[in-house]
Formats: structure tokens, sequence, C-alpha cells
């Protein structure tokens, strides 16, 4: 068994349901799969002593999780006063407007298509909801809308699907883009070195205790990733379909689908760097 803390971001292990710092308190949802993991983790976050919480992706469209997300909040004492999303992948905010509907909230997003309200969110904001601060920080790359939520009080980043708890997230082409990407990845190297953050609350997957180490982890290996691309399609693999087949040879074949969104962004990147 490999040991958690030689891991890349040192992954908790245990149960991930339930209380991950002080003010965050995941709620599973049922929806595993070799996309989502072992399902998208719904985060109610509040200051303690406070009775209002903020749920940051309600996940997908399940009444038995939503409802199940309502009563962990009021199991604590706590009623949901807002509710915010990542980004707009239906794993995480297609159930948003039936949540809404059970919790009274408005909807936050930077997507004007998902909001409920005439709120939205973009970079800079500082949300304050029953003392609790977020900072909202703008991560586009995986999707274009994809934001991730600072959490000063804890020294924790909610980071969607920028930042996954095991493997590597998916830069969704064409709406995701590689350099946009890597430059979100630089913002949350940013956070870890000048702002203290060294936990990770991802959308999927286990925390991770080691927040500068998980994302330089992922600097690196999209670094040798984007070389892996570059040195095979000078080697004559031509269409995205033949790069996956030679350089994820070693990843599951389930997840080619998705390994070619990357390797398409990856494509863009280079070509547009003149490096192809």
């Amino acid at each position: 068994m490999t040991d958690a803390a030689a891991l890349p971001g040192q992954p908790r292990g245990g149960v991930l349901s339930g209380p991950a710092t002080a003010r965050a308190v995941n709620v599973l949802a049922p929806n595993a799969s070799a996309m989502t993991l072992d399902g998208t983790n719904t985060w109610i976050v509040s200051e303690p002593g406070s009775d209002l919480a903020v749920v940051i992706d309600p996940g997908p469209l399940d009444d038995g999780h939503l409802c199940r997300v309502v009563a962990a909040a009021e199991q604590a004492g706590k009623r949901v006063a807002l509710t915010l999303l990542t980004h707009g992948h239906p794993d995480h905010a297609e159930g948003a407007a039936r949540f809404a509907e059970l919790t009274g909230t408005r909807v936050r997003a930077l997507d004007p298509a998902l909001r409920l309200g005439e709120e939205g969110l973009a970079a800079g904001d500082v949300i304050t909801t029953g003392g609790l601060e977020l900072r909202v920080v703008a991560t586009p790359g995986h999707t274009s809308d994809s934001l991730c939520f600072h959490l000063p009080a804890d020294r924790a980043v909610l980071t969607g699907d920028t930042v996954l708890g095991r493997g590597t997230t998916v830069v969704a082409h064409p709406d995701g883009r590689l350099g946009d990407y890597l430059d979100s990845l630089r913002r949350l190297r940013s956070l870890t070195v000048d702002d203290g953050v060294h936990t990770v609350l991802p959308g999927h997957g286990p925390v991770l205790d080691d927040a500068q180490g998980a994302v330089e982890y992922y600097l690196a290996h999209r670094a040798n990733r984007l070389a892996q691309v570059e040195t095979a399609v000078e080697d004559g693999y031509r269409t995205p379909a033949a790069v996956v087949a030679h350089v994820y040879a070693d990843v599951d074949r389930s997840l080619w689908p998705a390994a070619e969104l990357s390797v398409r962004a990856q494509m863009d990147y280079l070509e547009e760097h003149g490096l192809i």
C-alpha cells in the first residue's frame, strides 16, 4: 500500500463525507464514475457559531443527495443562505436550480446562464455570509467559467475540477484552454506561497493537505504531457486520437475520450506557440 504522504498533495485517507476543516463539511454525491472518481464533493461552508451556511456545487440532479445536503446543514444548526458554483458541468451544477427551490437561495456563478438571481461571480469578489469570508479566484482552463474559492481562515482553497483529490483533470477542449489552465495553476501556486494556503478541498476525491505539492505536481505533469504530445506529433502521430493511443497507452481506455479533449487543447497550444 502506498503511503498517502508520499502521493502528490498528500491526500487524506478515510471517509470522504464529513468535516474537512473548521469551516468546511463535505457531502459526497452518489455519482461515482471513472470521470467523477468517488462522486461530486458538495461543500457546506460556514463560520463557527454562525447559523448561516454557503453551499458550493450542489452536484447532480438527485433529490436524495440534495436533501441530504440540506439535512447536514440543519443538523449542524445552520440554514443554507447562498449557493455557489465552481463551474457549469452537470455533475457540479445540474442540481443547482432544484437545490435553490429546496433552500430558497440564490445561485451565484460566473456564467450568467447558471445564475438564479441578479448577482454573479467575478475574480476578486469577496463573499461574506454569516461572518464567513470566501474570496473568488478566477481559474479558467478546465472550462472557461471555472472558479476557485479561497477560504483564508482555514488556509484552504475549494478547487472544483481545477485540482482534483486524485489523478489530474481534463482541459475540456474547446471551452477549456491549456494556456489559461497553466496560468490558473500558477495563480493557485501563488496562493500557497504568498497566502499560506495548504489545504485543497477538491470537487472530486480526497482532501489534499499539501496544496503547494499538488499544484507543483500538476504543473510538472502538464509540462511532461505537453512534451510527449509535441514529440508524438513530430514522430508522425497527427490526429488527437492517434496521439492519445500513443501517449496515453498506459491509461484506462475508458478515459481516452476525456484524454482526447486534453490532447486537442495541447495541440492547439503547441500550434499557437509555433511548436508544431
